[in-house]
């Protein structure tokens, strides 16, 4: 597995501390990408938190998330939450150790007091001291909430005295990048009460044996979700259910649950799902891989904006015209690059996989931030991508109308075939998956070869139709 390793340096810890009128919380940031470009420590924000005992809670799920593996749990995660300023909004996002759980809260313009909100990203120092600080905040403490360092610490500190450093596999990467495309493809399901969100996610189990059992599913039921064994329209599925055990900090607090999913069919396979608690002023939203063995890195179902040389020059163009927006609107984007709507769609497609916008649910939009990881490398250590350009490049590509023949290294032949719209291949890949976790290699040498034409349609999927 290619992994390197991710330094992250702090002018200090960050720190919960009484001062005269409340508490003060002083969030410490790393290097962040900022509309300057890059800067040592930026500030986002300087002002009050509204329900302060409510966001400290909303904050230690985020980081419960960030310091977690939900498979194989004995391994410990060590990474830190980034935080996004959008200039209306905060975001503070993470990534379990595991790559399935994907965690974001929104601190929105309600949510905020007495400051204005910067825009950029970058990581923030979560630390154990921290931790038990936030979860003694009382619910009358007034608390004032910092985002970067002050600014008499930023004249006065010559260099940082906190450095971390942890591993960054590409799997992580690639989940991290990836969950945000996958999650494009959600709808609204089902919208629970307070007291019926607090029922059900009481109702779950808090531990389990990584999935053992299959998969479980949910579908509306009146004012609530109740159980099915199996994939039914409307149903929406609950990959390990103890996987949402960090929305039980804010359990008290919620004023609605809602669940977000695609479409399903009958009988359809496990699907990855969003499941959001609404607090007062914020949105706390947990995204699940379809197996708790397995991340979001392996679902493949953006292999095929990445590999037309057309969405990368598209997404180029539309990089230039982000400007940290809270909310991207397609529309705007389209007429101001030229572009049609549908190449702007694979543009934010490709800009997700490089960690470039994040994807709100709640708004069904994408919004503008730059992980501050590598995360070009999705792209050049994507296993099925590179093996699909190994193939073209050797000229393993034959096409016979609608029929591609791929001859691999091995000298094995497989036969992509195009029916109904969609690309199957005759490898043990596709017959295992279905299309389920995305194109094979196969599928994907074909896509490159035929691309023109399908560019032409504009109608071709590869993905099995899975979503």
């Amino acid at each position: 597995m290619t992994r390197s390793l991710q330094a992250v340096a702090y002018r200090r810890p960050s720190v919960l501390e009484s001062a005269a009128g409340g508490r003060r919380l002083g969030l410490e940031t790393s290097r962040g990408a900022t509309p300057a470009g890059a800067v040592d420590h930026p500030q986002f924000f300087a002002g009050f938190l509204t329900s302060p005992q409510k966001a400290s809670a909303a904050l230690l799920a985020v980081a419960d998330v960030a310091a977690a593996r939900y498979y194989q749990p004995q391994l410990r995660a060590s990474l830190d939450p980034v935080v996004t300023g959008s200039g209306d909004r905060l975001r503070f996002e993470s990534f379990s150790g595991c790559g399935g759980v994907y965690a974001r809260l929104d601190v929105l313009e309600a949510g905020l007091d007495g400051g204005e909100v910067g825009h950029g990203t970058t990581n923030v120092d979560v630390n154990d001291p921290l931790r038990e600080a936030l979860s003694r905040t009382g619910a009358d403490d007034p608390l004032h909430l910092r985002v970067g360092p002050e600014e008499l610490a930023v004249t006065t500190l010559d260099g940082p005295v906190v450095e971390k450093k942890v591993p960054l596999p590409d799997r992580w990467l690639r989940g991290f990048a990836e969950a945000q495309v996958i999650a494009a493809g959600f709808d609204l399901r089902a919208e629970l009460d307070a007291a019926e969100a607090v029922r059900f996610l009481r109702s779950l189990p808090r531990g389990g044996r990584n999935g053992a059992g299959g998969p479980r599913w949910v579908v509306p039921s009146g004012r609530s979700l109740r159980p099915t064994t199996r994939a039914v329209p409307g149903a929406v599925c609950l990959p390990g259910p103890e996987r949402l055990v960090a929305l039980r900090r804010v359990l008290r607090h919620a004023t609605a649950l809602r669940v977000y999913g695609p479409a399903v069919a009958p009988g359809s396979a496990a699907t990855a799902s969003a499941w959001e608690v609404l607090l007062p002023g914020m949105r706390l939203t947990l995204t699940l891989s379809p197996d708790a063995a397995r991340g979001f890195s392996g679902e493949g179902g953006v292999l095929d904006a990445l590999a037309t040389d057309e969405a990368a020059g598209d997404a180029e163009l539309v990089s230039v015209l982000l400007a940290w927006e809270p909310r991207i609107d397609i529309a705007d984007l389209a007429a101001a690059s030229g572009l049609t709507a549908e190449r702007v769609r694979a543009a934010l497609v490709r800009l997700g996989t490089s960690g470039r916008v994040g994807y709100d649910t709640a708004e069904a939009a994408y919004f503008h931030r730059e992980l501050p990881y590598d995360a070009e490398r999705v792209e050049r250590h994507n296993p099925r991508l590179r093996s699909a350009r190994v193939l073209v490049s050797a000229g393993a590509v034959a096409l016979d109308g609608p029929v591609g023949t791929v001859t691999a290294e091995d000298g094995h032949v497989h036969r992509v075939r195009e029916e109904a719209g969609v690309l199957t291949c005759s490898c043990l890949w596709w017959a295992k998956y279905r299309g389920g976790r995305g194109p094979c290699k196969h599928a994907l040498a074909v896509r490159m070869v035929r691309r023109g034409a399908a560019d032409a349609r504009g109608t071709v999927r590869i993905d099995g139709g899975a979503r």
